[in-house]
């Protein structure tokens, strides 16, 4: 008899799973409770401008990417960044300075001091620490490479890819990699150059040097083509309610159109954000309450367009990050049109900020349109802007990116823990892994593999 396997979430680690379970011709099924597939990648038109309300790109860091794009048949779609894009800047003392991304350029860059500069050249020099396993990742850099490399470098980073702190966030959990650099070779200089080759082995790039990318027609283009293929196996406006535990085997519910249905599994893969995975597992309180620990900060995401004319920056780059030291109301802004074609039309240039995270928590409670005009009054000046915005439009995640933070350890065990003591459950998602949608589509196929060990373990 033919297993079933359950998907719940329809953002794209839920879809790229469901795919490769399809694809291995098993027989799944995916419930989510949104009217349109995607999770938070919601790519919208409005008034000829393309706002992506969630990711509004991705890091080609895995051949799996490519290997989505051409099953999909989005090859004409698949979009790499400008080149342009390669420049990015840090707000700093009323200039934005481009970052250094090379040694020649680190030496002459005015964004650090000259004794910043000698400081990270101490870094090979420095001893592991003997607590690193519970570090913040602001403890790890302060001690490897000194206080203004923290403030002006990774303070900012963390708040463009996390909305996060340093201060809270765990080096080991949100940045394993830099971790491992440590652990492994003993300092991130050395360890950088050595590591290297290692990716080269498994088919891997560094997320510092790979192609940025997107689609014609936003982010949302890919998981809308891959539920496209899994078609009648993705039941939408479907309000997941609980999963109950039956022998071996699992019920999921679910609510559509004020019907109550149920359909029995032999694996569940969740794929939900973990507030919303902490309503459905009752039968394992512990892991509710994991789950219900770990922090979604608040995020306002806006898409701003100006007339060209009217900007006084000029546009070549990414755009810019705001360090907390710098005390700005938002955390910085991503030169979408800059980066991507369609976003809108030529004569505009269109830009992405973000206000909120875990650096301003208050946006949950504050006036959004006056909130959105702070940020906006500030992007004027630093942009040297002189016109009204011609295209302004926002969209509020109230719990946005889940945060990796100190302590995370503890849930991660436990979690692995709970997928041993309920075989037949797997927990997936952007909490697991790592958040980025490179992250998520690697670590579907990682998904992947542990099904098909329950499989076997289930048949024997």
């Amino acid at each position: 008899m033919s297993k079933k396997i359950v998907v719940l979430g329809a953002g794209i680690s839920g879809l790229a799973t469901a795919y490769w379970i399809y694809k291995n011709g098993l027989d799944v099924e995916v419930i989510d409770k949104n009217p349109e597939p995607g999770g938070v990648m919601e790519s919208v038109f409005m008034d000829g401008f393309l706002f992506d309300r969630g990711p509004n790109s991705g890091l080609e860091t895995s051949p799996l990417i490519k290997q989505l794009v051409e099953d999909s048949g989005l090859q004409d779609q698949f979009v790499y960044a400008n080149q342009k894009g390669n420049k990015r800047y840090i707000f700093r003392n009323a200039e934005l300075h481009p970052l250094p991304m090379n040694p020649a350029a680190f030496l002459r860059t005015k964004l650090f001091s000259g004794g910043a500069k000698l400081r990270l050249m101490t870094e090979p020099f420095r001893s592991r620490s003997e607590d690193g396993y519970y570090q913040s990742i602001a403890e790890f850099v302060k001690r490897r490479l000194g206080q203004e490399f923290l403030d002006y470098a990774i303070n900012p980073f963390v708040a463009g890819v996390y909305a996060g702190k340093p201060e809270d966030l765990s080096v080991k959990s949100a940045f394993p990699k830099l971790y491992a650099l440590e652990e492994k070779y003993g300092g991130l200089i050395i360890g950088t150059f050595k590591s290297i080759r290692e990716r080269k082995r498994r088919a891997e790039v560094s997320k510092q040097s790979a192609k940025m990318f997107s689609f014609i027609n936003g982010m949302q283009t890919l998981p809308k083509a891959l539920a496209g293929i899994l078609d009648s196996r993705i039941k939408l406006n479907s309000a997941i309610t609980e999963v109950i535990k039956k022998g071996e085997k699992y019920t999921v519910t679910y609510q559509r159109d004020g019907d109550t249905f149920k359909v029995d599994a032999d694996i569940v893969v969740s794929a939900i954000p973990a507030y919303n995975a902490a309503e459905i597992f009752g039968f394992d309180s512990e892991l509710t309450t994991h789950l219900e620990n770990i922090y979604y900060p608040p995020v306002l995401v806006a898409y701003i367009g100006y007339k060209k004319e009217d900007i006084g920056q000029p546009l070549d780059g990414f755009g810019f990050l705001i360090p907390a030291k710098e005390k700005k109301s938002f955390l910085g802004a991503i030169w979408s049109s800059v980066l991507f074609p369609n976003r809108n039309d030529d004569k505009y240039a269109g830009f992405t900020l973000f206000v909120g995270g875990a650096r301003n928590p208050e946006i949950a409670s504050a006036d959004k349109e006056e909130s959105l005009n702070n940020a906006i009054k500030e992007f004027r000046e630093i942009m040297k802007i002189s016109g009204e915005p011609v295209f302004k439009a926002h969209r509020y995640w109230q719990k946005a990116i889940p945060q990796y933070n100190l302590g995370y350890i503890e849930h991660e065990r436990y979690f692995d823990e709970f997928e041993k003591k309920h075989k037949g459950i797997i927990l997936s998602g952007n909490y697991r892994g790592g958040i980025s949608v490179g992250d998520c589509i690697k670590n579907s196929e990682l998904t992947m593999e542990k099904v098909k060990k329950l499989l076997q373990h289930k048949d024997n």
